[in-house]
């Protein structure tokens, strides 16, 4: 493919003059907000709904896909006629993949998923396959002189792990991944790095645990480089707002312990004071699909971990508190990013905001940006006014604006 895919410039052509992202960075949505379990399946939502916002958001310009792939997707687009294929139409749509999101394995949406998004877990050779194959595809998809990321689930979720052997498991199955990016960055002549992605709940879920987890690892494996050369993390600021992180706290600690940054999921989380309004509204956003654990924290700073909304509204029915002792929860939903924040509600936009201010100090801290708003079909009506494509070009208004005012782009 041609090295002209090797800077992204943007012209947001309504609303922006032309826009060119300094320091190398590169910006895409993530397409797991789209159906698709087959590659035909991915590849139809691709040539629907990709180049649609490309028109409205880069027109003429390179545009950057953040893909998603399944375990199936990937095996089929691994055929080599298949592969060259959507090669020639990234190519004739200039358009360009430099990251993959390898974390739901299996079937993503219109059905339910729950905890079973990270099935199989890094205990099992399954995950590590999959991963594995989304390097070897990636390899050949990444223009040169762009680094490739993949982000995968952290570890496991908590519940799965009852003993001390599946965690020095699924470290075994990561350093075997280590070294299987290590051979494909090689022979490709690419740079590449897999991001675990704290979530709440997980077996990694916060800084700490993440910090552990890498010290674990590198005593296993003492004075090999290639830990922290190919595996980092992927800092999702929804996650890491629900777990009341502070970006520059968390942030700092990734870079004190030599820890990379593989890719920042730019995503936005709900919080509100759980008044009996909110409580009462949050019901529409407990949907039957996705895993939406709250984390709530009281006025003396003690965190209470619920599993799914409808725990926390069930167990908090019949709460009754003076308004100044409320507790704020913090609900692991992805928000779109340019929604206006509505009573009883508000977003964890402040942390985004906090992770690009320190982007904008650190240029070199990471690349690769993806806004990640994966529960478009699941939103209340009053947040999901818009067609998919109108939402994701509304992201990118948000988003550019915000790089903008950063001195990003």
């Amino acid at each position: 493919m041609s090295t002209s895919f090797a800077l992204f410039k943007c012209f947001i052509s309504s609303h922006f003059p032309q826009v060119e992202f300094n320091h190398g960075l590169h910006l895409a949505y993530c397409t797991n907000i789209h159906r698709g379990e087959t590659w035909r399946e991915t590849f139809g939502a691709l040539k629907t709904h990709a180049p649609a916002v490309r028109e409205r958001v880069c027109p003429r310009k390179p545009f950057a896909i953040g893909l998603r792939l399944s375990n199936q997707a990937a095996v089929e687009l691994s055929g080599r006629k298949t592969l060259l294929e959507f090669q020639k139409w990234l190519e004739k749509n200039s358009c360009y993949v430099f990251t993959i999101n390898g974390f739901p394995y299996g079937r993503f949406h219109d059905a339910r998923v729950k905890q079973k998004v990270y099935l199989p877990d890094w205990t099992s050779p399954e995950r590590l396959a999959y991963t594995n194959r989304l390097f070897d595809l990636l390899a050949k998809l990444l223009p040169d002189e762009i680094e490739g990321s993949v982000s995968t689930v952290p570890g496991s979720f908590k519940e799965f792990i009852s003993s001390c052997e599946q965690e020095i498991q699924i470290r075994k199955n990561l350093f075997r991944c280590v070294e299987h990016i290590s051979r494909v960055s090689e022979k490709s002549k690419r740079k590449l790095h897999l991001g675990l992605e704290p979530e709440p709940l997980c077996l990694l879920e916060n800084s700490a645990e993440t910090i552990l987890f890498f010290e674990k690892l590198r005593g296993e494996h003492k004075n090999d480089s290639r830990l922290d050369e190919f595996l980092g993390v992927n800092y999702d600021c929804c996650h890491f707002a629900v777990e009341f992180e502070e970006p520059q706290n968390a942030i700092a600690a990734f870079q004190k312990a030599g820890i990379k940054i593989s890719k920042l999921h730019l995503s936005s989380a709900l919080k509100t004071k759980a008044a009996t309004e909110a409580r009462n509204a949050l019901k529409k956003f407990a949907d039957d699909v996705y895993l939406h654990q709250v984390i709530a924290r009281n006025t003396n700073g003690k965190l209470k971990f619920y599993r799914d909304l409808p725990d926390a509204l069930a167990d908090n029915s019949k709460l009754k508190i003076k308004n100044s002792e409320l507790p704020e929860w913090r609900v692991h939903f992805h928000v779109p990013l340019h929604a206006s924040a509505a009573t009883p509600f508000e977003n964890t936009n402040d942390h985004l905001l906090g992770v690009l201010d320190l982007l904008a100090e650190n240029p070199k801290l990471c690349s690769h940006l993806e806004m990640e708003t994966y529960t478009w079909e699941v939103l209340p009506p009053e947040l999901k006014s818009r067609s998919v494509v109108q939402q994701l070009v509304a992201e990118y208004e948000w988003t550019l604006a915000r790089l903008a005012e950063r001195g990003l782009c």
